[in-house]
């Protein structure tokens, strides 16, 4: 039988790791603009349907069949209007940006794929396009990886270090990225603070943990307001940061252009960037980052995890 994940409820248990963060920060602090629109479910790409999910629409469960002209047009906001917007509050304030990058997203975009590559921001692959992995056969699975490694090449650059898929991974993901090879890293885990080591098939792979809890998707789930998602994931870093005083941990921020890209949201994601700008002891980074450090300073191991 191939390889399949295990489940692990222990981590690291009551005695976490010292990251040894640069500078001897509390807490590594990764932003993340999922770039999805374009690649979403769609009459244009043979579903039948329009997508919705983390929209405005009020038709995103009700599974009408056919085009959703509205929801088309609050996905074409994100990448339209709302890239631009979020891109805009990072380099103002000189703050690094990952990309979770769909990648015929980008080939739908170029300008945004070519401001992207300009600006420097490492970009994780979020799949050929934004749908559910755990719905695809591992052959189709292994293909999505294949053309999306080859896409982001041409649209941003370079290969990606990092992969994230839709929600949840398929039982075969992290086996066929490991051999996909080149990936330094998955983030398709919510089940710890700080990056982790597995052997996978028999061979090394890091784990950097994401968020679904600092995330915007809160919007579309009922949240009304900047202040409330503000306060919020500010509480969730001021904890961190206390923490960080013993046993410092690592933070991931997820946001959608669709989302956040709107006015009225964007206010919050000024007011978080600007109270983490005051405080010490932070590293605002890349989740590339976070990657090379944590194996620089914790390599790994050796087999015998979670195989």
């Amino acid at each position: 039988m191939s390889w399949q994940p295990t489940r692990d409820l222990v981590g690291y248990g009551p005695n976490p790791p010292d990251p040894k963060w640069p500078g001897g920060a509390r807490v590594a602090v990764n932003f993340v603009v999922n770039y999805e629109e374009g690649s979403e479910p769609s009459m244009q790409d043979g579903e039948g349907y329009t997508e919705t999910g983390l929209t405005e629409s009020s038709t995103s469960a009700v599974g009408l069949k056919g085009r959703d002209l509205a929801g088309e047009s609050m996905f074409e906001f994100g990448s339209r209007v709302g890239f631009w917007r979020i891109m805009r509050a990072f380099q103002e304030r000189g703050l690094p940006l990952t990309v979770f990058g769909c990648a015929l997203a980008l080939v739908r975009n170029p300008l945004a794929a070519q401001a992207i590559k300009q600006a420097g921001f490492d970009v994780c692959c979020h799949g050929w396009r934004w749908v559910r992995h755990f719905q695809l056969s591992e052959a189709e699975e292994r293909e999505h990886i294949a053309k999306a490694v080859a896409s982001l090449k041409q649209t941003v650059g370079e290969r990606p270090a990092g992969w994230y898929c839709r929600y949840g991974p398929s039982v075969n993901t992290r086996r066929l990225l490991v051999e996909e090879g080149g990936f330094t890293y998955d983030s398709d885990y919510y089940g710890d603070e700080l990056p982790f080591w597995q052997t996978v098939a028999g061979k090394p792979h890091l784990i950097v943990p994401y968020s679904l809890t600092n995330n915007d998707g809160k919007y579309a789930a009922g949240m009304s307001h900047a202040d409330q998602w503000f306060g919020l994931v500010r509480d969730a870093f001021d904890v961190l940061h206390h923490e960080g005083a013993v046993a410092p941990k690592m933070m991931s921020v997820g946001l959608h252009m669709r989302l956040t890209g709107h006015p009225g949201r964007i206010a919050g994601l000024w007011r978080l960037l600007d109270h983490i700008q005051k405080q010490q002891g932070v590293w605002v980074t890349s989740r590339l980052a976070i990657a090379k450090h944590w194996m620089a300073t914790h390599p790994y191991p050796g087999k015998g995890l979670n195989e």
